[in-house]
This record gives structure tokens, C-alpha cells and sequence, in this order.
């Protein structure tokens, strides 16, 4: 069993996916849509990634304001986590993702990843970077090494 992290975005949805030991996410894809409100395809399209990679769980991403309040992407959020449990009957967990955009640019930087080219990266690092704060977090916990926060 894997577990899959999403960046859901208005028009793009990034995919990353952990390894089978649960210790390192992998970017996957973006599954990009015409219009926020055109989701079909991105679910369904989500549906084939959680069959060909034989997930057991998602990880969220969590677009909180910095001063922890909700906005309008966090609200979106938590609606299309009601969509994904109703539809793949999987646990969604939500799972704050403030600057992990800022994260991908910066690894995209310090890779050498040309600036008009980020955008055909982006989403799927900061659903990596989504997945392995969990994968990192869910790993300490089961060593017993709960985080102070």
C-alpha cells in the first residue's frame, strides 16, 4: 500500500506518491482542468492513480492563510476532501501546506529548473513536499517521537 499527496489547485491538481515503505514521495503528474469548476476528469483521472499505484490513503494539502484562519482555497479544499472520501472510500487527511509552493520554486532553483519551465513541475513537487512532511511526521510518531506542535 502507498499513499498519495494532492495539491489541489484551482485549475491543477498536483499527484505525488510515496514509496511502498512510506518513507519517500515521489512527484507523479498534474492532472490539469479547463475550469475550477470542471472536475470530473480529475477525478476520475485520480481514481485510475489510486488503482495503478495501489494507494490506501491521500494526503491533502492544506492552503490555511499564515495567520491559521480558513480562506476561500482552504474551504475548496476541504470540500473536494468530502468529494475524494465519498468517491474512493479512502481516509483524506488534511495536511497544512503553507509555502510548499515557495519549497518547490526554491528546490526548482537550486535544481537548475528554468524559470519558464516551472510551471510544467510545480505542482507535482509541492505535492511531494505535502506527502513527505506527513510521511516524515507519521514515521516519528510511530517511533514514538511525537511532534511538540
Amino acid at each position: 500500500m502507498r499513499i498519495m499527496g494532492l495539491d489541489y489547485g484551482s485549475k491543477t491538481v498536483g499527484v505525488a506518491v510515496s514509496d511502498e515503505l512510506l518513507m519517500i514521495a515521489q512527484g507523479v503528474e498534474i492532472v490539469r482542468r479547463d475550469s475550477e469548476k470542471k472536475i470530473r476528469k480529475t477525478l476520475i483521472r485520480i481514481d485510475e492513480l489510486i488503482a495503478e499505484y495501489d494507494v490506501g490513503k491521500i494526503v491533502l494539502g492544506f492552503p490555511k492563510n499564515m495567520n491559521n484562519t480558513l480562506g476561500d482555497r482552504a474551504e475548496k479544499s476541504l470540500e473536494f476532501k468530502t468529494t475524494l472520501e465519498r468517491r474512493t472510500g479512502l481516509e483524506v487527511i488534511m495536511w497544512d501546506e503553507r509555502l510548499s509552493t515557495v519549497s518547490a520554486h526554491k528546490t526548482m532553483t537550486e535544481a537548475g529548473v528554468r524559470l519558464e519551465e516551472r510551471g510544467n513541475y510545480v505542482d507535482s513537487i509541492a505535492a511531494a513536499i505535502i506527502l513527505q512532511g506527513y510521511l516524515d511526521f507519521a514515521a516519528n510518531c510511530s517511533k514514538g517521537q511525537l511532534a511538540e506542535n
